[in-house]
């Protein structure tokens, strides 16, 4: 049974949600606000979070923030009454795995759900994957990026693309494949929301400048090592 943390302070709709979530199986823990749904994740661990943007106490952006900071690859999903485009492409840079406006679909919202928890339960559980990449390493099986002694945790998103692009590392990967593969659609948003993890990526690799992610203009990504100067 999945645990899923919900921050919502509209009344009706929190309680809405929950009783629903709960009648379809999940076991659902509901805070009222900002502060205290961080308070809920320090104690108790999720499968995944959903998150209200406009909170009192603790705004659901800065909440999502600690939530990383504590465990970094946890999912979450944003709920919010704003459809500008710019601020859904704030909650994908701040690493939302997907992001809804108000009113709420019910259905939409669990088909989501799992579709998260299907990606999550795709990395294996006692399987070390690790590979090589320039002077870097990933480890994929922990969500880690390591240069040296220093580690970057990586999301669970994050960390799938980075071995997409290892495993097609010298060949085009395409956006297509990574759309269907990471996103289940092809949109506006998801398609803003991937560029901004490659854009990621990128800045987490730039310690080594041999290693380069090229953008192929409408077809996808190739990442490329450099030999000469691969560590």
């Amino acid at each position: 049974m999945a645990h899923l943390l919900l921050v919502e302070d509209h009344d009706s709709l929190g309680f809405a949600l929950k009783e629903y979530l709960t009648s379809r199986g999940y076991l659902v823990t509901w805070a009222a606000d900002g502060l205290k749904g961080l308070a809920a994740f320090k104690k108790q661990s999720f499968d995944l979070c959903i998150l209200d943007v406009m909170l009192p106490g603790l705004d659901g952006f800065s909440l999502a923030a600690e939530i990383r900071r504590l465990e970094p690859g946890v999912p979450f999903i944003f709920l919010t009454a704003r459809a500008l485009k710019a601020d859904k492409l704030h909650g994908f840079a701040h690493g939302a795995d997907d992001y809804l406006v108000k009113p709420i679909d019910e259905d939409e919202l669990e088909a989501r759900i799992q579709a998260i928890l299907r990606r999550s339960a795709l990395r294996p559980a006692n399987v070390a994957e690790v590979y090589p990449l320039g002077a870097y390493v990933l480890d994929y099986s922990n969500q880690i990026l390591q240069l040296g002694d220093k580690t970057q945790a990586l999301t669970a998103r994050e960390a799938q693309l980075l071995r997409l692009l290892c495993d097609y590392q010298g060949r085009l990967l395409p956006r297509q494949l990574v759309l269907k593969a990471l996103w289940q659609q092809n949109d506006y948003f998801t398609r803003r929301s991937m560029d901004v993890f490659v854009s990621r990526l990128r800045k987490y690799l730039s310690g080594d400048p041999s290693i380069q992610i090229e953008n192929v203009y409408g077809s996808g990504f190739i990442l490329r090592i450099s030999k000469e100067e691969e560590v």
